[in-house]
């Protein structure tokens, strides 16, 4: 029983660590793109929307997705796609595309705001942080709680309690 009140809190724990990687990687991508001062002309290949929920009368949340294509510095034709874009871009507009070179090309769209990305990046980071804290406390006072009471669980757990063998009271010795 222990098991299940450490493990779930661990597997989430594990998904909000890696939530947070995610978060920071691609904003590093995209400040290292908007910091590489590499520009290009690129074109708009394909608009196109996909949806979540609705069902059980929740709400639906639209993700607008842009395919970019454009021709880097060195000859290589890159494609790419990217949530959340400005839905007045469609299909056959030149954008600017800004763009780091390396192995993988790393590219955005998205006109430079390190204020408006480092405020979401940190936003995001903050509410994963505060999961995190809330799975971490709810291990240790699990741990606390049930240990401080003498409770145990699992193999071996003895189901009588402790009785002592003797008991002074008043200074009268008393055998139960």
């Amino acid at each position: 029983m222990d098991l299940f009140f450490y493990a779930v809190p661990s597997l989430m724990l594990a998904f909000v660590l890696f939530g947070a990687y995610r978060v920071m990687r691609r904003s590093l991508q995209i400040r290292s793109a908007w910091n590489s001062g590499l520009t290009a002309e690129g074109r708009c290949l394909r608009m196109f929307t996909t949806t979540h929920g609705g069902s059980n009368d929740s709400s639906v949340h639209t993700t607008l997705h842009h395919v970019y294509e454009f021709t880097a510095r060195d000859g290589r034709v890159v494609r790419f796609e990217e949530e959340n874009g400005p839905a007045t871009t469609v299909e056959g507009d030149f954008v600017t595309v800004y763009y780091a070179e390396g192995h993988e090309v790393v590219a955005t769209a998205k006109a430079p705001g390190r204020a408006k990305l480092a405020a979401s990046t940190i936003a995001i980071l903050a509410f994963l942080g505060v999961f995190a804290v809330f799975c971490i406390g709810f291990m240790v006072t699990y741990s606390q709680v049930f240990d401080g009471f003498g409770f145990e669980f699992g193999e071996g757990a003895d189901d009588t309690p402790d009785t002592p063998d003797t008991v002074v009271i008043d200074g009268v010795t008393m055998t139960p």
